[in-house]
């Protein structure tokens, strides 16, 4: 097998990782703009399996002979690069899978499956931890259930050793975080979709080994879920997880406007104050060495076999000091080394769709347990 990854930042570099360990794989190459000091851990596999690429993604006839003659090409490239890079795939007869991010985009790869189909190769967008491995599950649960009344995930990224005030630290950009705390979230009501306001429904879940976290809404982690189960399943949620206290402060900037995308005038400059909070967070909660975790648990009650059942999954996995890779790493680049693996081996159909239509959850959860990912699943 032969692999393309694009975008050698946090989660590419894990996800090439993951692949150089399959005995199946022949090579790897990853490419992005600048890759002239590839991670540490990549490092013993340069010269043999691994290859790095200079590459720009608005380059497509480059990025196109770059993809002819791999089993898969795996993006982690921010995701406005995603459609270019889908079409570029399926011209080039090539398995794509990315890491999502928008959910417009992914309608429209979603829109590409009869192209796929007739180049013989699959496209699954939304691939990393959140869209991607919480709708694996999702729909594992789904599926032993003969009927399903809710779906309620719960997902956070978290420091091992929290600072107040707000117990966190960057394990991913920080515009993103502030896009999710900002943006409506899409939750199903009474089997219908429905906007929330983020950093609301505040609940408190406990976890072994962590205590209470407390879990409150925010937009983009299940991406088209609600729609695909609109009028099918009442009720479908995604909260993210923090230490207790984090959500109130982060309101509190919200609602006095230290995250509006409006620019103000400051003694004659003009300062969006989104940006600015940007740069005071990023200098207090960017700690390079600073061990993270990611913890996760996906609840799906209904019913079997006319009585009621649950079906839930939990993991909680920790920084790699061996190699040096966060949690957040391992479970978003290495999801999507398994989707890639698993589209080169043939067990995801051809065409278009998302993890949740076509990823196999027991197959999905055994590639991550190679790597030391354990999830965990319990029927009561």
């Amino acid at each position: 097998m032969k692999f393309l990854v694009l975008g050698a930042g946090a989660q590419g570099s894990a996800c090439a990782f993951d692949l150089l360990q399959r005995p199946e794989v022949e090579r790897v190459v990853l490419a992005d703009l600048d890759v002239n000091e590839p991670r540490t851990f990549l490092k013993p596999f340069l010269g043999g399996v691994l290859d790095v690429l200079t590459l720009d993604a608005t380059d497509h006839v480059a990025v196109q002979g770059a993809m002819e003659n791999v089993d898969g090409v795996a993006s982690a490239l921010p995701y406005y690069f995603n459609l270019d890079m889908t079409r570029l795939a399926i011209e080039s007869k090539s398995n794509f899978c990315d890491l999502g991010g928008n959910t417009e985009i992914v309608d429209r790869q979603r829109e590409m499956t009869v192209e796929a189909e007739e180049q013989y190769v699959s496209v699954v967008p939304d691939c990393g931890l959140a869209p991607g491995m919480v709708n694996i599950l999702a729909q594992g649960g789904i599926d032993a259930l003969d009927q399903t009344t809710s779906v309620k995930i719960y997902v956070g990224g978290l420091p091992q050793s929290p600072e107040p005030p707000l117990n966190y630290q960057l394990v991913y950009s920080l515009e993103g975080v502030l896009d999710y705390y900002t943006t409506p979230v899409l939750v199903l009501e009474d089997g219908q979709v429905v906007d929330k306001e983020p950093l609301t429904g505040l609940e408190t879940v406990e976890f072994d080994g962590l205590g209470e976290l407390e879990a409150f809404l925010t937009a983009g982690g299940i991406s088209r879920m609600p729609y695909r189960y609109r009028g099918l399943i009442p009720a479908m949620s995604y909260k993210t997880l923090r230490y207790p206290g984090h959500c109130e402060l982060m309101k509190s900037m919200r609602n006095i406007g230290l995250m509006d995308l409006d620019p103000v005038e400051i003694r004659g400059t003009s300062v969006v104050p989104r940006d600015l909070l940007i740069k005071i967070l990023d200098t207090k909660l960017r700690k390079p060495l600073g061990e993270d975790l990611v913890v996760m648990r996906v609840v799906i009650a209904g019913v079997l076999d006319g009585s009621p059942r649950t079906v839930t999954y939990e993991m909680i996995d920790y920084y790699d000091r061996d190699q040096e890779i966060t949690a957040m790493m391992r479970t978003t680049g290495y999801s999507l080394a398994a989707t890639a693996y698993m589209q080169s081996t043939g067990l995801i159909p051809r065409g278009a769709h998302t993890p949740s239509e076509c990823v196999p959850s027991e197959m999905y959860i055994q590639q991550l347990a190679k790597r030391g990912i354990v999830i965990k699943r319990s029927e009561t």
